[in-house]
């Protein structure tokens, strides 16, 4: 099982990012939320079925990430610009830890569940679980497991897309007001370095 940090610090071709990270405690959510504010990077699109080429990273893009307490997944909802839901992508996950710089890191158990607010809707990386259960990289509890959560992951989320895309956008909105207000600050940043101008000789 891999381990990966929520900042997102390699592979996806971020170059300026605020991350922001916290606990919150709402009617609709409990659990640790984190941001990525996008500024600049290259532009990154997923072929759907119904939603056709959807965006999941580039300038003005934000993902919104969520571990809710008492679950084994992390819900990352990828939005536009314009703070529309272009992609929603949950990972299955062993647990949830922390770096001793504070980002929160999780253990991915290959299984994910992924939609988008027109109606696409799969679990993919079964067969990479299956593989992990060969290999004896996972035992059969934690087989088992990931197939529980998997299929409670569809159900809860996939079952009623437009309800699970409207409580997504509340979260989403909470956390942009919390940010607009400075209730939370970005926990680190990172920005791409300009490149030296090109003078002629």
């Amino acid at each position: 099982m891999k381990r990966k940090r929520l900042d997102r610090d390699l592979g996806w071709g971020f170059q300026g990012f605020p991350y922001y990270q916290f606990r919150l405690e709402t009617k609709g959510f409990c659990g640790l939320v984190s941001m990525i504010d996008i500024l600049s990077g290259e532009q990154y699109f997923w072929s759907t079925e119904k939603a056709g080429n959807v965006p999941t990273t580039g300038a003005g893009m934000k993902w919104l990430q969520l571990v809710p307490d008492g679950k084994s997944r992390l819900i990352t909802a990828m939005y536009k610009p314009d703070g529309t839901l272009s992609v929603c992508y949950i990972d299955v996950i062993e647990r949830l830890e922390f770096d001793p710089d504070g980002v929160a890191a999780y253990v991915d158990k290959y299984l994910d569940v992924v939609f988008t607010p027109e109606g696409d809707a799969s679990v993919q990386d079964r067969d990479e679980l299956d593989e992990a259960l060969r290999g004896g990289d996972i035992t059969k509890d934690q087989y088992a497991a990931a197939i529980r959560e998997c299929e409670d992951i569809y159900n809860e989320m996939c079952s009623d897309i437009p309800k699970t895309v409207n409580r997504l956008d509340d979260i989403y909105k909470t956390v942009l007001e919390k940010a607009r207000k400075g209730e939370i600050l970005p926990m680190r940043t990172k920005y791409s370095k300009p490149k030296p101008a090109n003078k002629s000789q």
